[in-house]
């Protein structure tokens, strides 16, 4: 899984990333390209597209364009929380807040209750509207007690999984609104100039979880701990891919703190593609195309 190429965009408040791995095992692997324009909201334009190109790991040759406009990056991302508040959370976690009010922070909390038993939530944003839109539309799909907070110290104290979901430049989460027990998952920091957490936040965690040391190093919520110097820059975690496979020990105690730094990976990008490749072949859906 080489490192993920990215290409600002600045002028416009925009990025473009490309993601990529070659799993073996698997019979295709494939190329992500995702932009991500953060001002489009204002032109009633989604944040993020994109689209996946599936070659086969064999000779190479091109197997499938799906042209998703972002639909599987969106899902594997909040497929991603999920895997990562299953492995990690207290068991008896049932309350979620989400920072951010876009389409990721509606997955997130819809892909959270798949894998516990959440009964109520609480979204923050900075658009407050935003955050009341987005409550109102997962109260209807879910059933469940959700509201919009004006309070994000107080909103993030009061739950037992907390989900970043931002493109912030500069922290939102403090240190001193964590608490024992909790879960954070820092979704939105992938790119070198992104920061949701407080550095001093994962000082404070018992346990810190990246999902590629490496690249969290380099664009997570790690190279903000490292550059001020809280973290040394040769200290080895565990990765959530061990904790998974059982090669490693997530959660030992009710009362950890653990903050999981999910950036994003070429390898749940190839995963996916290729599933949805073999689903839509299955289905006979999609156009073929000869030379």
């Amino acid at each position: 899984m080489p490192p993920i190429m990215t290409l600002p965009v600045p002028d416009h408040n925009g990025e473009v990333c490309v993601k990529t791995a070659y799993v073996p095992g698997i019979d295709s692997f494939a190329m992500k390209m995702s932009p991500g324009f953060f001002d489009n909201p204002k032109l009633g334009l989604p944040s993020t597209t994109g689209l996946m190109v599936v070659f086969s790991s064999k000779t190479g040759l091109l197997e499938a364009l799906l042209l998703d406009n972002g639909y599987l990056t969106d899902v594997r991302t909040a497929a991603a929380g999920a895997v990562a508040a299953r492995h990690l959370a207290r068991e008896d976690a049932a309350r979620v807040c989400i920072i951010g009010a876009g389409v990721q922070a509606k997955m997130q909390l819809k892909a959270m209750t798949l894998v516990r038993e959440i009964k109520s939530a609480v979204i923050w944003a900075r658009d407050s509207t935003r955050a009341e839109v987005a409550a109102a539309s997962l109260r209807e799909e879910l059933g469940l007690e959700i509201s919009a907070s004006s309070d994000i110290g107080e909103a993030v104290l009061s739950a037992d999984i907390v989900v970043t979901t931002t493109p912030a430049a500069d922290p939102v989460i403090q240190a001193e609104w964590l608490r024992p027990g909790q879960l954070v998952i820092a979704m939105g920091s992938d790119q070198e100039h992104k920061c949701e957490l407080n550095p001093a936040c994962l000082a404070k965690a018992d346990l810190y979880v990246p999902d590629s040391q490496a690249q969290c190093a380099v664009k997570g919520e790690l190279r903000s701990a490292i550059g001020a110097g809280l973290i040394a820059n040769d200290r080895s975690f565990t990765e959530l891919g061990d904790v998974t496979s059982g090669k490693a020990a997530g959660r030992q105690a009710d009362s950890d703190l653990i903050i999981a730094d999910l950036t994003g990976t070429g390898v749940q990008d190839t995963a996916i593609a290729t599933l949805a490749g073999s689903r839509a072949d299955a289905a006979g859906a999609g156009a073929s195309f000869t030379s």
